[in-house]
């Protein structure tokens, strides 16, 4: 059995729900990452994507630099921990229709996994794991 520490990703940004959209974004573009994760004391409360900015932000005609975070992030966080076997996680992501999974250890935030390590991990030949396993391209 592979489990989710197994090839969970470590190098995490977090960030407040108070925090704006604009920070989100600057800091997504600083550290070539395409989400952050976003906490209320040491307590993860949803994943903001750069999806979510420009769909659930900019297209909403909300201003950037006055919303927040947490007025944008899906409250429902499906959790998983890093002994967790990486089929269950892939089974999370398809139940709750989502693409990365906060990694919970003894209540605190140790990594995160995404379909595409996932791909990486399990179908290391696939073009999803070919796209995710290359560096960033901006």
């Amino acid at each position: 059995m592979t489990t989710v520490g197994e090839f969970m990703t470590t190098r995490l940004v977090t960030m407040d729900g108070d925090d704006t959209l604009t920070a989100a974004a600057q800091e997504m573009r600083n550290s070539a990452i395409g989400d952050v994760v976003v906490t209320k004391g040491d307590d993860v409360v949803g994943i903001v994507t750069d999806r979510d900015i420009a769909v659930r932000g900019v297209a909403e005609n909300r201003d950037p630099n006055r919303t927040t975070l947490g007025e944008i992030t899906s409250r429902d966080v499906i959790t998983v921990s890093q002994y967790d076997d990486a089929v269950a996680a892939a089974d999370l992501m398809r139940t709750y229709a989502v693409r990365r999974l906060p990694v919970i250890d003894d209540g605190r935030l140790v990594g995160l996994v995404s379909m595409g390590d996932l791909a990486v991990e399990r179908e290391p030949q696939s073009v999803l794991a070919d796209i995710s396993a290359d560096e960033p391209n901006n």
